[in-house]
């Protein structure tokens, strides 16, 4: 167990852009300096960097299916480091195929199927603790028997060889640090060989009497809660594999229903560039809470405008030579129900192996509810939120906005379209009101779009 659970704990999250020069004004009522600048298309980036573009749940599912088939022995939190990226590299070599970090959609299909397979051998099922209210990952088939009272539960094997306890309790003033010095000393005897204190979690593992132990704790307010895995060292392969599963599911406090999930690290979507002196358009949500925001291939953006109601977003760029406009002249043009549409964007780095190449996709547009945004159907993947869309005359009809997904949401509310179409003419009223006016520009919608980048905390 030494080799899997003494792994790293603490996974160092990446960076994911660089920054080009902006043009600054060299005093009040000057005109700026332009900085001159060539446009150059970022080449394909690095596998950590693909790996911060996915969603926090992706890079999770990413890392436990790794860890299922026995290429990741860390911390299964979701961040991105050199262990995360050389396990994909081994798995990569190990079904014969070029060690590139990144999976493909046939890599990434092959290793889920894989680790469901595995999951399965051991009866493998999320479940939600009746007591404490706390999510977990329980291997059914090594533990089928359940018991609970009022401070938790516990699974276990009809012999004890393997136990699953889930607890809690109050505790005035807790601290990781000080909770894992209790749990060293308690039960007496125990005996600790591997340690890890952050400010949200503590592990420990190591003895506890002739069974191995494994516990992850946390707390909120006064509240503690604690998973602690016990099995006799005769299990140690069987329920090895199994227990950095765990440690991952373990979601001692869930997040409310219909609560959004979390935020990438960074974001990806795509921008329409609307004038020639560096005016973009693109989805609000996708630069919303940003450090910093990029036009790939390009510089620094300023997010100068927002429109909250329908989720638009006016960024700028500075400096920057051999932009195209779309021609958006057509935008009082109204997309019916209906109406068959073409998006022009450019996925993200994960949907593509780190590249950047933009593509087109088909969609239908459909009336839902009373709004004037029509539903896309089938929504684009991930990176086209902020794509143009034009009808079969090539008009443009509108903007393309994803919508993020809602975690466990009321069973009778209405399920929220994935993809809408901002109609074009809101999207042409919002420029004016900012002072541009859509005419003329390029017929070439795949000339006129740009990648943006969004970096978060």
């Amino acid at each position: 167990m030494r080799s899997v659970l003494s792994a790293t704990l603490i996974l160092a999250a990446s960076g994911a852009c660089a920054q080009a020069q902006m043009m600054q004004p060299s005093s009040a009522g000057a005109k700026p300096k332009t900085v001159a600048t060539v446009p150059v298309r970022p080449a394909v980036q690095a596998p950590a960097d693909t790996a911060n573009a996915m969603a926090q749940t992706e890079r999770l599912a990413l890392q436990s299916d790794l860890a299922w088939v026995g290429e990741y022995n860390g911390a299964i939190t979701g961040d991105v480091s050199d262990r995360m990226v050389n396990a994909i590299k081994e798995y990569q070599k190990a079904k014969g195929g070029k060690p590139t970090g990144v999976l493909n959609p046939q890599e990434r299909s092959v290793l889920a199927e894989t680790a469901r397979r595995k999951q399965d051998s051991v009866g493998w099922k999320l479940v939600t603790d009746g007591v404490t209210g706390a999510r977990l990952g329980i291997p059914l088939k090594l533990v089928p028997q359940q018991s609970s009272d009022a401070n938790g539960t516990k699974w276990s094997s009809p012999t004890g060889t393997v136990q699953v306890v889930l607890t809690r309790r109050k505790e005035a003033g807790p601290t990781t640090a000080k909770l894992a010095d209790q749990e060293k000393k308690d039960p007496p005897g125990r005996t600790v060989d591997y340690t890890v204190v952050k400010p949200d979690f503590f592990v420990l593992s190591g003895l506890q009497g002739l069974k191995k132990f494994y516990l992850r704790g946390t707390f909120k307010g006064d509240e503690v809660r604690i998973m602690t895995i016990l099995y006799d060292q005769a299990m140690e392969n069987i329920v090895e594999p199994v227990v950095i599963a765990m440690s991952s599911a373990f979601t001692p406090f869930p997040a409310p229903v219909g609560s959004p999930p979390p935020r990438k690290t960074v974001d990806y979507g795509t921008g329409i560039v609307v004038s020639a002196d560096g005016a973009i358009l693109t989805d609000r949500e996708v630069t919303d809470g940003c450090i910093a925001i990029t036009i790939g291939g390009f510089s620094h953006a300023d997010r100068v405008a927002d429109d909250r109601e329908h989720g638009l977003a006016l960024l700028r760029i500075y400096g920057a030579g051999g932009l195209q406009p779309l021609d958006l002249s057509p935008g009082q043009a109204k997309a019916n129900s209906n109406t068959n549409v073409e998006l022009t964007g450019i996925l993200d780095p994960q949907s593509q192996g780190g590249g950047s190449a933009v593509s087109s996709v088909k969609a239908q547009a459909a009336q839902v509810g009373g709004g004037g945004d029509l539903a896309l159907s089938p929504p684009p993947a991930a990176g086209f939120s902020g794509a143009p869309a034009r009808d079969g005359d090539g008009r443009f009809v509108g903007l393309a906005l994803l919508k993020p997904a809602v975690i466990a949401g009321p069973a009778t509310s209405a399920p929220a379209a994935h993809a809408v179409l901002v109609q074009g003419d809101v999207v042409v009223d919002f420029l004016k009101a900012n002072g541009i006016t859509p005419a003329g520009g390029s017929s070439d919608a795949k000339a006129s779009v740009v990648r943006v980048i969004c970096v978060r905390k």
